[in-house]
């Protein structure tokens, strides 16, 4: 008797299991289920996408909850989405109760912007004066010395006032160096120094070689070069460009902008690019532009104004949409860049590397595979960041830099980090 019990027990233990076995299998062999389980952490999706959802008993069985977590800037006053972005918790639960996988999706409006390609001039002056150098004051007795140096101030650092002055050129640092080692034999300097406001007593030397009073040092207040225009928003006539932050070529720091502009330029001779060597475009700046642009920020994705003027690309007459970093795949791409005058053309190029998760310019690693362009440039040089990206038939992002020891591939930032980077300056704007 106790046998039989016993058996029968065995049989259900045996019936249950083979159940659940065959749930599990049912489950698993599910596309949606294999959908939820692939389904990451953090997710973007454009607004008329979908996370996983399940159908017929499924939807009995597993339900989806979605609160909002905040609601990103609209952007309305400046790129031409409306609505901006949207974040959203998205969790799902077995019987509306235990819980079996959740993340965070930000849902992207559809936007559509114009490609660049425009070879541009960039000129811009720094907030206050930048330390490029430091050179020694040579005195009456011909002792060398070092008088803004031995007081802390470094290369890399902005000067901001001098005796309660605001400084913006070279020459205002030069003057009131002179005027106050004349008069009152010392100066205090207001200074930034790696984000902190430092002030300090300065005393100038006489200098016998120039005869004026100096401090020793070698400082620039402005900066000027040639790149490429990324896009422009037609609405708002927002641009980007450069997909990179500009630094000083000195001493490799950002400049803070005071002020700046863009416009045409031509680009009459190419450099070509080698192991060991990158390549560069050489241009000058064309004195009857047909467009110019402000430069109010300039950021690690690039510096970012307004517009004005015309702007035509032959490749595309109208805006076309953007590609957000969840479009951008492995494979074949195109991006349009000038390398003789002002005439933009067209090149292949492939995406060999995308890298996820980085808010910088170094989001793809691009590889120039256009004969055309390897037998003018030998791939990517400078001047060439900026350039558009276009992938499917959407802006998917810009070429940012080359490989030092393979001119032939570089990388890419995605077009999503310099959207943000736009859209931070439009709520600065609002403010």
């Amino acid at each position: 008797m106790e046998d039989d019990k016993r058996v029968k027990k065995n049989k259900s233990y045996f019936l249950i299991f083979f159940i659940s076995l065959l749930f599990c299998t049912f489950l698993c062999a599910s596309p949606d289920f294999k959908r939820l389980v692939e389904f990451p952490e953090q997710y973007l999706a454009q607004d008329n996408q979908e996370e996983p959802q399940f159908n017929g008993i499924w939807s009995k069985i597993i339900t989806v909850e979605k609160v909002p977590i905040n609601q990103i800037v609209s952007v309305s006053s400046g790129m031409s989405s409306s609505k901006g972005s949207e974040k959203l918790e998205v969790a799902y639960k077995l019987f509306g109760i235990f819980p079996l996988r959740s993340g965070e999706v930000e849902v992207m409006t559809p936007m559509k912007l114009i490609p660049g390609g425009q070879s541009i001039g960039v000129t811009l002056q720094t907030k206050g004066v930048m330390v490029v150098g430091q050179a020694p004051v040579v005195d009456k007795s011909g002792k060398k010395t070092f008088p803004a140096k031995e007081a802390g101030i470094e290369v890399g650092d902005i000067l901001l006032k001098i005796d309660n002055q605001e400084v913006r050129t070279d020459q205002d640092v030069s003057n009131a160096v002179h005027i106050a080692g004349e008069q009152k034999g010392k100066t205090n300097v207001l200074f930034k120094h790696q984000d902190q406001i430092i002030e300090k007593i300065i005393k100038p030397i006489f200098c016998v070689e120039t005869g004026r009073y100096r401090m020793g040092l070698f400082v620039r207040d402005e900066a000027a070069g040639v790149g490429t225009l990324s896009f422009l928003d037609p609405v708002s006539k927002q641009y980007g460009a450069l997909g990179h932050v500009i630094t000083d070529a000195d001493t490799n720091q950002k400049i803070e902008v005071s002020n700046g502009k863009v416009m045409a330029s031509t680009i009459y001779a190419i450099e070509k690019g080698k192991r060991g060597h990158p390549g560069e475009k050489i241009g000058s700046f064309v004195s009857n532009s047909m467009f110019n642009g402000t430069i109010e920020k300039n950021t690690l994705t690039g510096i970012f104004g307004t517009m004005s003027g015309q702007i035509t690309n032959p490749y595309f007459k109208e805006a076309i949409p953007v590609g957000w970093e969840a479009d951008v795949k492995v494979g074949p791409a195109k991006i349009y860049t000038v390398i003789q005058g002002e005439k933009i053309e067209e090149f292949d190029i492939n995406i060999d590397r995308i890298m996820h998760n980085r808010t910088d310019s170094k989001n793809m690693i691009v590889r120039v595979t256009d004969p055309r362009l390897l037998e003018a440039t030998g791939g990517i040089i400078q001047g060439m960041s900026g350039s558009p990206i276009i992938q499917d038939g959407k802006i998917i992002g810009a070429v940012t830099h080359v490989f030092v020891n393979d001119s032939q591939r570089g990388y890419g930032v995605f077009i999503q980090n310099m959207i943000n980077d736009a859209n931070h300056f439009e709520k600065r704007q609002a403010a």
